[in-house]
């Protein structure tokens, strides 16, 4: 996607370490890691940006677009640093929020913590009024059990309110009437109905959602125009762009009305980088590996094209146990993330097994290496310890570590276990490694997919310094590090569409199929979609995909099938069922023959097109071509000792280098380590193309 100016573009993803920017111009790109700061998130943002447009010589007028995603509403809801929240209610269901699914996500756990709810029970407020399943009125709203609640909104402090009245995203009426009511009284109030940030039937899911986006909404307003204003007053006056968890960007206004849908930003544009290069370089089956300083992301990409989901979970309780936090039900890049990245701090548990994560020392205060005052040791300290990193070119030498600290932190924690030195630190990368290793196992178990075969994309400040070994470890024959990897998720929100998903719950049966009906929901789907799309990409063409979630008649869960893009006939009822069977055949390896197949809910997209990539050319190697620029003592896994490395700095290397390992690829925003069972290249596009030398020899995957 370009600039709709055709000038240079600029985005910013700011993560729980570090916060990185990119900035394209033409076919330059300039990045930066600067660290991240937490109490102001702006600050680094600005420092970030001042600091690539210094090196590349711009002015904030030569910006054509601006592009930015963030983890502030993620971390206010794991840190409950949300605005006071009030949620109203059916009267009679103010306890579902809280009853959840009546379930135990932990069956045998007999201690089992519960996550809270952002919205306490006296919180809660019941209104009288009622609509059944296809939005039919059985009892009228009440307007005076509305207007009791407006001195509770000023007793209690409330800064924001969630409506989430029962069957709402059938008939929403009764929740515009509440808002109208509450907005007059009350102008300075947010508003979240859930009729619009979730329209979809499970009422638990679509309350979670309301309350969330209520929760974090006047914080991420407060900093979006806030930042929004600092880059006005920079001079920058170019479109302001937000990404989403699915892959797309939005608009500044949308992102103000639906923070929520921005709460995976930052993974969702690694994943897109990840399948755009899966489909420049025409690789069917990737793994896409994104380690930056607090978390490693992992996520299967198949055809170029990254699993979507339609929920997550964020804030958990025990934050790698399915059901333990908050649901969310928005449009969502489906990967498993887990507390492994470059400040995930290592310690021995009672029975003196070593553990990494989940947590992390941020970047306040860091790892121990960093010297800013951490004690506890991290992967970057062992990535350090093993000789991995160099302590004055670290974050492209704005932050010059401490190998002093990182052996003390070290030797101080594994003491226990009787570990000192290199074997010391070689321990802690080598769990966080099978920790990474099984959760890519797990998750593709879990989706049905295979491992084998794929090739590894890595990206990120920390997954390059880790992908030989991982691959190594899941049996993985190639891995691909693109330019630019330190900041790869910053780059991914460069080639993603402008997008906007909207949904809809309205139940068929396809056999007394509707088109008509079908054709009413879709066309209504896609004018709300348009008016978002296309003041953010005048001039740009645009695609619309549908998506229907249908199941047996019976069944407790959907799955997605393709719509056709055009107006449906009462013959489409055969080519839905098709399409579901299909779909069906490919997770299950079955069907259920004479069973009536039903829709519950329709999603719409519009977005821009992205065009295909050339394909790509083939260069010829010159292993001579590689000089290295100087060499170190590097502790190699396979034969446990240090190895003299030669080192090569990666803007040295033309495509078609051939660089045999072991060796060391540096650049300003990370390390490839090349362990000695692969080789590495540089492909057409200036990738590097990590191969294995040996295939006879793979480590055992299971």
């Amino acid at each position: 996607m370009s600039s709709p100016t055709g000038r240079a573009r600029l985005a910013v993803d700011i993560g729980g370490t570090f916060t990185d920017v990119a900035l394209e111009l033409g076919a330059r790109l300039i990045t930066a890691k600067v660290l991240t700061t937490p109490r102001q998130p702006q600050d680094g943002v600005l420092e970030g940006i001042a600091k690539v447009m210094a090196e590349a010589g711009t002015a904030p007028g030569d910006i054509g677009l601006i592009i930015h995603g963030t983890t502030l509403a993620t971390n206010a809801l794991i840190e409950r640093k949300g605005a006071k929240t009030a949620l109203i209610v059916t009267q009679g269901l103010r306890d579902s929020l809280e009853m959840a699914y009546e379930n135990r996500f932990a069956q045998y756990d007999i201690a089992i913590d519960r996550p809270d709810p952002l919205v306490p029970r006296h919180l809660r407020w019941p209104v009288t009024e009622r609509l059944n399943a296809d939005g039919e009125v059985l009892l009228p709203l009440d307007e005076a059990s509305v207007e009791v609640l407006i001195p509770l909104v000023k007793e209690h402090g409330i800064e924001s309110i969630a409506i989430g009245l029962i069957h709402s995203y059938a008939n929403p009426a009764h929740e515009q009437r509440v808002a109208r009511i509450l907005g007059e009284a009350l102008p300075e109030i947010s508003l979240t109905l859930s009729s619009e940030v979730c329209p979809e039937i499970r009422e638990y899911e679509r309350q979670s959602t309301t309350c969330a986006n209520a929760y974090v909404r006047p914080l991420m307003a407060q900093y979006l125009t806030g930042l929004e204003s600092a880059l006005r007053k920079g001079g920058f006056a170019c479109p302001f762009l937000l990404m989403t968890s699915g892959g797309g960007l939005t608009s500044f206004e949308t992102a103000v009305r639906f923070p929520i849908r921005l709460v995976e930003s930052g993974p969702a544009g690694g994943a897109i980088l990840a399948s755009r290069i899966a489909e420049e370089c025409g690789l069917d089956k990737v793994l896409s590996f994104d380690m930056g300083g607090t978390t490693a992301k992992i996520c299967l990409i198949d055809d170029a094209q990254p699993l979507a989901s339609r929920s997550f979970e964020v804030a958990r309780v025990y934050r790698f146990l399915k059901g333990s936090g908050l649901p969310i039900r928005i449009p969502a890049i489906e990967m498993v993330e887990i507390g492994a990245g470059g400040g995930s701090i290592a310690w021995v548990d009672a029975l003196k097994r070593i553990s990494v994560g989940p947590e992390s020392a941020g970047s306040e205060p860091g790892p121990a290496c960093y010297d800013r005052g951490g004690q506890d040791p991290a992967v970057t300290d062992a990535d350090l310890a093993l000789g991995r990193l160099d302590p004055e070119s670290f974050a492209g030498g704005t932050l010059a570590l401490a190998p002093a600290r990182a052996h003390e932190a070290i030797d101080r924690v594994l003491g226990p276990v009787k570990l000192q030195g290199s074997e010391a630190a070689f321990a802690i990368a080598e769990v966080v490694g099978e920790n990474m290793a099984n959760a890519a196992r797990v998750h593709a178990i879990e989706w049905g997919k295979e491992i084998t075969g794929r090739t590894l994309v890595a990206f990120g400040g920390a997954a390059p310094l880790h992908a030989a070994r991982l691959a190594e470890k899941l049996g993985l024959d190639k891995v691909l590090v693109p330019t630019g990897a330190g900041v790869g998720s910053a780059i991914g929100f460069l080639r993603a569409p402008i997008a906007y998903e909207v949904v809809r719950s309205r139940y068929q049966r396809l056999s007394t199929f509707d088109p008509a009906a079908a054709n009413e929901t879709l066309e209504e789907m896609r004018g709300e979609a348009f008016t978002v799309v296309r003041p953010a990409a005048p001039g740009q063409d645009l695609m619309e995909v549908r998506t229907a979630y249908m199941r047996y008649l019976g069944q407790g869960h959907e799955i997605s099938v393709r719509v056709p893009v055009r107006n449906l006939t009462g013959e489409d009822a055969a080519t839905l069922k098709a399409a579901f069977d299909e779909v069906y055949t490919a997770l299950y390896s079955r069907t259920i023959p004479d069973q009536d197949i039903e829709i519950l809910s329709w999603t719409l997209t519009v977005q821009t097109q992205v065009p295909a990539p050339d394909a790509l050319q083939e260069v010829a190697g010159d292993s001579r071509a590689a000089t290295p620029i100087e060499r170190r003592a590097v502790f190699d896994p396979g034969q446990a000792k240090d190895l003299d490395t030669p080192i090569y700095r990666r803007a040295d290397l033309a495509p078609g280098t051939r660089v045999p390992g072991p060796a060391l690829i540096v650049e300003d925003q990370t390390t490839t380590v090349v362990s000695p069972s692969f080789a590495a290249s540089v492909n057409a596009l200036g990738y590097l193309v990590l191969e294995r030398l040996d295939t006879s020899a793979k480590e055992d995957a299971a």
